[in-house]
């Protein structure tokens, strides 16, 4: 159940398809075996403040954090990581030759004894 949630900067909305980032994500994540598809959540949420460096306006960021049940090992996590995390910066490479964009990533693992879950998506697949 890894859950992908990107954080952005409101001024990249005119200069980046954040639907597509989404599904860059997505798509990325459902060829990596760690991550199981049935459980590939993706959302983005849009910052309408910020400030960053010296506070001009022009400066974006975006920060994906992927939140996933614990017990994988650290390799496979850290390949996990780099693996979407380049994706991601092959993406937004365009925009970055463009504007100034910072470009971040973090794994967490998630206990399982403190995280319930039920669903019925995979009934659905």
């Amino acid at each position: 159940m890894p859950h992908f949630i990107v954080e952005y900067s409101g001024n990249l909305e005119v200069t980046l398809d954040i639907g597509a980032l989404c599904e860059v994500i997505r798509a990325t994540a459902a060829t990596i075996d760690t991550f199981p598809m049935p459980g590939i959540r993706v959302r983005a949420f849009r910052a309408d403040h910020w400030a960053i460096a010296d506070g001009d306006a022009k400066h974006g960021f975006i920060d994906i954090s992927i939140r996933l049940r614990a017990g994988r090992a650290p390799e496979v996590k850290q390949a996990a990581a780099n693996q979407i995390f380049e994706a991601v910066r092959a993406f937004v490479a365009p925009v970055m030759e463009r504007q100034s964009l910072a470009l971040s990533l973090e794994m967490r693992d998630i206990d399982p004894d403190l995280s319930p879950k039920t669903g019925s998506i995979r009934a659905h697949l």
